[in-house]
């Protein structure tokens, strides 16, 4: 097949506003280069638009015209190298979503291990941060909600119950394999994400074994979080204040 059909067969199925770079279109690097003609042409057509360097996207029309992908289309070329995700949002905008602020960041934030990567590309802008461990599809959404443990006290337009109580309730959505695999993320990161960690799943009834957990705490350290036994009946337990 020539590359101008594989390319063209590749984009139609690909949905409209959705971000793709070469890496995508399952051609081999050496076709890369041919891949830019073709590329030209089909923008020439209307057929995809240019966003950055090696990134297009599908223009959804709409009566009032071609749609911009969304800004979250817009941040995804950054979070995938060769079609492995390297990075996630995390900061203020990811707890925006996770519904625990009702705040707007006017930066992002982008946390990967292998990389450093900060944008500043018109609206679009974010911050570097150093991820805790190494990010793949399988475990970006762990390592959000161990980031928002670790900033629960810094969450604009929000206070820690209420923080706890919404990660509370999105926690008991994973099943078991996703709660041992967030245990093991959860030993890089500070004691406090820990130690909330440990209340929180011991509060849902011991799902999994928490000792190990409970051993990488220092028996004398204590974490102030401003909670209650009636708001966490397992602070305590964990020496939260």
């Amino acid at each position: 097949m020539k590359l101008t059909q594989k390319i063209r067969n590749k984009i139609k199925e690909l949905p409209e506003g959705r971000t793709f770079g070469y890496a995508d279109l399952g051609i081999a690097g050496e076709e890369y280069q041919s891949a830019a003609k073709v590329m030209e042409r089909l923008q020439t057509k209307g057929i995809l638009k240019k966003i950055s360097k090696g990134v297009f996207y599908k223009p959804e029309q709409t009566d009032f015209g071609a749609l911009k992908p969304d800004y979250s289309e817009q941040l995804r070329p950054y979070l995938f190298e060769n079609g492995k995700r390297i990075a996630y949002e995390t900061g203020f905008s990811l707890y925006n979503r996770l519904g625990l602020t009702t705040q707007m960041a006017f930066r992002t934030k982008i946390a990967s291990q292998s990389k450093r990567i900060s944008i500043n590309r018109g609206a679009l802008k974010a911050d570097a941060a150093k991820s805790y461990a190494e990010v793949t599809d399988k475990n970006y959404e762990l390592l959000g909600f161990l980031d928002a443990f670790k900033d629960i006290k810094r969450i604009p337009d929000s206070n820690v119950k209420t923080s706890v109580k919404i990660l509370s309730s999105k926690i008991k959505n994973l099943d078991e394999k996703q709660i041992v695999e967030m245990l093991k993320y959860a030993s890089l990161y500070p004691p406090r994400v820990r130690a909330l960690l440990g209340a929180i799943l011991e509060n849902m009834n011991g799902v999994v074994n928490l000792q190990k957990l409970k051993e990488s705490l220092n028996p004398l350290s204590s974490y102030e979080l401003g909670l209650k036994v009636s708001d966490l009946p397992t602070t305590k337990n964990w020496n939260i204040t």
